[in-house]
């Protein structure tokens, strides 16, 4: 099976996990093949994966992680620091500014392990993460986007945010 299939066990019930569906993932590895990378045991089995892209125009031209996940027994072991570093240095090879990430604002291990690797809070967004609709859902959440400036970025410039809060819909926005 390819990774994206077995990538199943290790995220299927994990509330630190957004999951997707299996059209998702082949976009980022047919798109964007150098951000994809996955981390396994020597008997095959998946501890981690990280996908990611670049995107953006002139100074806003930066690597961003769309998903990280280490499988629960292989956390606290530098899996997801050795990814992150990987996705960092693509990014610098593609002479992006900066690398970001949304983490839901509940995520206190996920931000506290982000900090940790360099990332700051750039700016909060409004309801990114819907809940649902059925009975019992969760409500819809905010995010944190994170940011780490790249050596492109040697003021650190692309971590002062114009709007410290923004809606969901200003995210694409100019």
């Amino acid at each position: 099976k390819q990774w994206y299939q077995r990538r199943v066990p290790i995220t299927a019930g994990d509330p630190l996990t957004e999951n997707y569906g299996t059209s998702f993932y082949l976009q980022y590895l047919v798109n964007w093949p150098e951000y994809c990378t996955v981390a396994e045991s020597p008997s095959g089995q998946i501890m981690g994966y990280i996908l990611g892209k670049s995107e953006g125009q002139a100074e806003e031209w930066h690597g961003h992680v769309t998903t990280l996940t280490v499988s629960p027994q292989f956390r606290r072991l530098g899996i997801a620091h050795t990814l992150m570093d990987q996705l960092e240095k693509i990014s610098e090879n593609q002479k992006c500014y900066f690398v970001d990430l949304f983490v839901r604002v509940s995520n206190d291990v996920a931000k506290g392990m982000y900090k940790n690797f360099g990332y700051s809070v750039y700016r909060q967004i409004v309801e990114y993460y819907a809940g649902g609709n059925a009975p019992h859902s969760p409500p819809d959440e905010d995010a944190y986007d994170m940011r780490k400036a790249l050596s492109r970025d040697p003021e650190g410039k692309s971590l002062i945010a114009k709007k410290k809060v923004i809606k969901t819909n200003e995210l694409f926005s100019n």
